[in-house]
């Protein structure tokens, strides 16, 4: 379903914070630990026991059914008789009073009546959640009354704008009832991965009674896995919104300002799509879409993009060739299409001063065929656009510029359509305001549209009637989150939430991820040349082969586990590492930070057990930002900036293995230019120095002060300091610019080292030159 409780594949350990910091390392599982234990430490310390599944019941059951050895049923038999024994076992015994009386049906009755408690907890619990969110829109409603009515009586609206107090305390129960939504999200996960696992164990203990399928596609159909809640964060938006008095900016028709505009792209877990819809909530507003139940926080998206026999866009874009396209037709909502974009994107070079565009125009669906055919008719629908929909010369030029330029590419190149991305968008932005615009696809899936009779244009999808084969379909185990921000001005900074949300540890930055190169990869590896770096990611890795893509893939077995080429030297910007070395529990950090961090949170915080914690604990560090976790620990930089590190750069903190970065550096040619030519200065400032220290010896005669041979004496080896020091630092930069590593790439040390040394030279000699005036004029004084 489109809520929240669809995405239930998870199998990682459920942190119990909005941002994954741990506070007490005791409440997470190891890898050893029993699932039986693991309910028990993660159970929510204001949901009763028995709210939870009886795990350790069932196993019990199936524990004694084992025992039993049941065989197998005939299927073929088609009547039974009243008065004959029960048949023996699967060892051939025949049924004594000594056995067990537990019988199959016993697990059956008992895993259904788990199953009914959970989901009438999991709706009592919706519903009450419901009613805290209906009396805080009153109370909103209430407040905006009151302003309404005493701004119309006089005065400015500051004026009557109640105590900010009150405005903190509707705040704070929205952010209770906001937490208490992720605590029933927890449990529901909790549970359905108990029933998952002991479906497993049943099924492994009785195999000739396996009924963990038939459980599992009925949970499916339960309305505490796929109900739809997405309405609780859409009142929850817009509560928010009112107490931020959220207010559309004026739309900026100034195309000449400049801005710098940026656009990520994350990956974020199953378990973690509710927190990180929570923490953008509470600063932006949710986009809401209309649906033929009401107003939801998602809509159905699908893009068909279109492609050659050779594959020509999609090595174009894969390559970053400067003018690749991509060509897609998209539509919004479910069922057919009724309004159709085209769209066109051009990749740009942002070193060369250009920028990336996205193009588009809107046609109905009747029209589409027209177009692919080149038949539309561009100079009616020029009339008409000036003529009824009131456009200016110059807009229309631009309009028909763009529709000539997108028909001709059709015939030029022979483009088809190649590959359809669905999937549930969800959209947070403040109307007209472009500072952050942030969007979040769920349920993402990646389908082929090659195999069919396009009938000369006529179609151009797939039809949705007719089921789809395994390889003709990939979903995507992760939600995508895109991050925009168009900064410039006062605004040169992202805000600091966004900041916290990318440091948060549940955003796993994946440089340039494009579902269109995924979906071709996986879908039609036949076809393609070479494949993203993402491809080698440890948890992709089962959805691409159960998609029949496993020929992309390296063997298990592989030496490094990573196949030619890029990753062979940006392994480390996997996010969940490769098949050779899985790190699927990491978070955004390097490995020794990852150990610093925890070892400073459990000196600094305090111990509790599963059975004294509190909700408030559960999620006390929402709003700690990372530099204060950071700051906390000690770690700012405790990582690169050693004496070990500048002296000894390849066994310095900055070349540990990255575990799953959340930023990557961006590297333009121009870098490594420039990394030459900084070696080659230094070179230069050593040469120069030992070229006047070899002269001073060269001309010092041995009359002179023995103060002048230790003066050039002294001056050799800082220029020797300076040549090592220029090859150190060619060295160190020349890591980071190949590891893409991010942080600091300059060196706040080694040139004041050098320079120190190097002053203190000139000092001293400058003193005894002086030293050696004052004895010259007291002699040539005495002399008179």
């Amino acid at each position: 379903g489109p809520g929240f409780f669809f995405f239930f594949n998870c199998f990682s350990t459920y942190p119990p914070f909005i941002f994954c910091w741990v506070q007490d390392s005791s409440l997470l599982p190891t890898t050893m630990v029993k699932f039986g234990e693991r309910l028990s430490q993660n159970r929510a310390p204001e949901y009763p026991p028995e709210a939870y599944m009886d795990y350790d019941k069932l196993k019990e059951i199936i524990r004694d059914l084992g025992k039993k050895k049941l065989a197998s049923v005939d299927q073929t038999t088609r009547e039974v008789s009243l008065t004959a024994p029960p048949p023996t076992n699967a060892a051939g015994r025949q049924f004594t009073s000594s056995d067990s009386p537990t019988t199959e049906e016993d697990f059956y009755s008992c895993i259904d009546a788990q199953l009914v408690k959970v989901e009438k907890f999991t709706l009592e619990k919706v519903t009450e959640l419901r009613n805290q969110i209906s009396s805080l829109e009153r109370e909103v409603a209430a407040l905006n009354d009151a302003a309404t009515v005493a701004n119309a009586a006089g005065g400015t609206s500051s004026q009557h704008r109640p105590d900010e107090a009150v405005f903190d305390r509707i705040r704070n129960q929205a952010d209770s009832v906001a937490k208490s939504f992720l605590t029933l999200e927890k449990y529901v996960n909790l549970n359905f991965m108990g029933f998952h696992k002991i479906l497993k164990k049943h099924d492994k203990n009785s195999p000739a009674h396996a009924c963990k399928q038939f459980y599992i596609n009925r949970m499916h159909n339960q309305a505490w896995v796929r109900g739809d809640y997405s309405d609780v964060v859409v009142r929850l938006s817009s509560v928010y919104s009112a107490l931020r008095n959220d207010q559309s900016a004026e739309e900026n028709k100034d195309a000449s300002q400049s801005f710098l505009r940026s656009t990520t792209k994350y990956w974020v877990r199953t378990e973690d799509v509710s927190k990180v819809k929570y923490a953008i909530l509470k600063h932006l507003p949710v986009f809401l879409q209309k649906t033929s139940t009401g107003e939801s926080d998602s809509q159905l998206t699908n893009s068909v993009y279109f492609d050659n026999d050779q594959l020509e866009l999609y090595h174009g874009r894969l390559d970053k060739s400067p003018g690749a396209i991509a060509y897609r037709l998209r539509w919004y909502g479910a069922g057919d299409p009724k309004i159709v974009f085209f769209e066109r994107k051009t990749h740009r070079d942002t070193w060369t001063g250009e920028a990336s565009v996205k193009e588009r125009f809107i046609v109905d669906e009747s029209e589409v065929k027209q177009v692919l055919n080149d038949k539309y008719p561009i100079d009616e629908k020029r009339k008409e656009m000036a003529k009824k929909k009131g456009a200016t010369e110059a807009e229309v030029d631009e309009w028909e510029t763009l529709v000539r330029e997108m028909v001709q590419v059709v015939q030029a190149k022979q483009l088809v359509p190649t590959m359809r991305t669905q999937y549930m968008r969800t959209a947070f932005q403040i109307p007209f305001d472009a500072t952050v615009r942030i969007s979040l696809d769920t349920n993402l899936c990646m389908i082929s549209e090659r195999g069919y009779n396009t009938e000369g244009g006529a179609k151009w999808f797939r039809d949705p009637e007719k089921p789809l084969e395994p390889n003709e379909i990939t979903r995507f185990p992760h939600a995508v989150l895109e991050v925009k921000l168009e900064l410039g001005g006062a605004n040169s900074e992202p805000p600091q939430w966004v900041t916290d949300l990318q440091n948060s540890g549940m955003l796993y930055e994946v440089h340039k991820f494009s579902k269109f190169i995924h979906g071709c990869a996986v879908l039609l590896p036949e076809y393609v040349r070479s494949v993203p770096y993402w491809v080698d990611d440890a948890s992709v890795r089962e959805s691409i082969i159960r998609s029949g893509g496993g020929r992309i893939l390296v063997k298990s077995d592989h030496d490094t586990g990573v196949g030619p080429g890029a990753n062979e030297l940006y392994n480390h910007l996997l996010p969940f590492g490769n098949v050779k070395e899985s790190k699927m529990d990491v978070k955004g950090r390097t490995a020794n930070t990852i150990d610093l961090i925890e070892t400073g949170e459990a000196k600094a915080a305090p111990k509790t057990t599963a059975g004294t914690a509190t909700a408030s604990q559960y999620y006390s560090e929402a709003d700690v930002t990372d530099d204060e976790i950071l700051y906390n620990a000690g770690l700012q930089g405790c990582c690169e900036d050693t004496c070990a590190g500048w002296l000894f750069p390849f066994c310095s903190g900055f070349n540990e293995d990255t575990l799953a970065p959340t930023s990557v550096q961006k590297i333009e040619p121009k870098i490594f230019f420039a990394n030459e030519r900084t070696f080659l200065h230094w070179l230069h400032s050593g040469v120069t120095l030992y070229t006047i220290a070899a002269g001073i010896l060269a001309f010092a005669s041995d009359t002179h002060s023995v103060a002048v041979h230790w003066y050039a004496m002294a001056l050799l080896p800082i220029s020797l300091g300076f040549c090592l020091y220029a090859l150190h630092l060619f060295l160190w930069r020349a890591e980071k610019i190949k590891t893409r590593i991010p942080g600091r790439w300059d060196d706040s040390r080694g040139p004041l080292i050098l320079g120190t040394i190097l002053a203190g030279v000139l000092f001293v000699n400058f003193l005894l030159k002086c030293r050696e005036i004052r004895k010259f004029n007291y002699a040539m004084a005495h002399e008179l």
